[in-house]
């Protein structure tokens, strides 16, 4: 498995701009090419892109940037192979300032259109609205639709990486079950006939 970066053309758009580091370095970083990077500098590549913050999920750190920004030569280093992901923290309610409130919509068209095998009540869980909320943004008739815009609910903080995994794995496994289970209806009918 390569050490790329989550979203690297995301990530790209992020370290230019908002670090010093040369093109060199995003590109070998990102694994692209440094006149993709040089595209993304001058606005012709990537355009409506939004920036992804590899900090913010824990594939770099202010302190690798820092290093690197202060010599050329170096190159960045990817913290680990895996995306932190933390188990210790059990999932706590917490208060969501009103601010916030609109990305939970947002976030739920997001998962519906990304990972569609997600059941409604999976988003809703995740998401942390109504299933019926979810239901309705899906069939188009929430209250507020034409409003929406979906946005990553991860890079919103309103769950981590591991919870969408494992959700998407749970969703393949349902799927798996029941694809086996037509197939078996299937056979029972082809013999019964």
């Amino acid at each position: 498995m390569s050490n790329a970066p989550l979203m690297p053309m995301a990530t790209a758009v992020w370290l230019v701009e908002n670090t010093t580091l040369t093109f060199k370095q995003i590109a070998d970083f990102c694994q692209l090419h440094e006149v993709e990077i040089q595209g993304i500098a001058d606005g012709e590549v990537a355009k409506g892109i939004k920036a992804y913050n590899p900090i913010i999920s824990g594939q770099l750190s202010r302190e690798e940037i820092e290093l690197s920004s202060k010599n050329e030569s170096r190159p960045l280093q990817i913290k680990g192979s895996d995306i932190e992901i933390s188990n210790f923290e059990k999932k706590v309610k917490k208060y969501v300032p009103l601010s916030k409130r609109q990305d939970k919509p947002d976030s739920a068209l997001w998962l519906i259109r990304q990972h569609n095998l997600l059941k409604d009540s999976q988003i809703a869980k995740l998401v942390g609205i109504t299933k019926n909320s979810v239901t309705s943004i899906r069939n188009k008739s929430y209250w507020n639709y034409n409003n929406l815009n979906p946005k990553d609910p991860v890079a919103l903080n309103l769950f981590t990486q591991k919870d969408l995994l494992d959700a998407v794995e749970k969703a393949e496994r349902r799927i798996k079950r029941e694809k086996k289970q037509k197939e078996k209806e299937k056979l029972s009918n082809l013999v019964s006939v």
